[in-house]
């Protein structure tokens, strides 16, 4: 088995000091270096620690060396693409986990910058944190079984206003939604 613990940890951008501190009970960033590196030998209690820090699964921390899986071989830059000392394991954001459930919204018509065939990952959040979603896309369900998609353009008390990402479509405005997901990720087949 393969330990992907640094490979998420970059992932999320901890270092070993702070994936450390976000163990319970803490630990050394030397003791995560060292589970990391396999010179510490990686323990279900380990595991379930690492991965309770990590808001993961603890599944997610291993994987098998018989199946391939996605590298990232290089970072693109000003100056252009640029070789990593070494391949990493590309973390996929469902692996990254989080504490809100993940929804992915398929695109099937094309509408303002979004194509067909793209999908749009979406992450929820409560109503009354919808000012960290201002200038967003948005997913806001409606009376009926319908939803609202597009920039979160206002909040005023129960109500928010959605502008759909087509040119020349009016404001949407939802009363009391039980939930709002933000965009996070694009998916788009080349």
């Amino acid at each position: 088995m393969i330990n992907r613990i640094r490979d998420i940890r970059k992932e999320k951008g901890w270092t070993l000091a702070d994936l450390a501190e976000a163990c319970d009970p803490p630990t050394t960033a030397q003791t995560i270096g060292r589970l990391e590196t396999g010179m510490r030998n990686l323990s279900i209690k380990w595991m379930d620690r690492i991965a309770a820090a990590l808001e993961i699964e603890p599944e997610l921390l291993v994987r098998s060396e018989a199946s391939a899986h996605p590298q990232i071989v290089a970072t693109l830059g000003p100056s252009g693409p640029e070789a990593l000392r070494s391949p990493r394991d590309a973390i996929l954001a469902t692996e990254l986990g989080g504490d809100r459930p993940l929804m992915v919204l398929s695109v099937e018509t094309g509408s303002g910058e979004y194509r067909p065939g793209d999908q749009i990952w979406l992450r929820q959040i409560n109503p009354d944190e919808a000012a960290r979603a201002i200038n967003r896309d948005v997913l806001v369900p409606r009376k009926g079984g319908r939803f609202a998609f597009g920039r979160l353009i206002d909040r005023q008390g129960t109500l928010v206003g959605i502008l759909p990402p087509g040119a020349g479509q009016k404001q949407q405005v939802v009363d009391d939604p039980p939930w709002i997901a933000v965009a996070e990720m694009l998916v788009r087949k080349l």
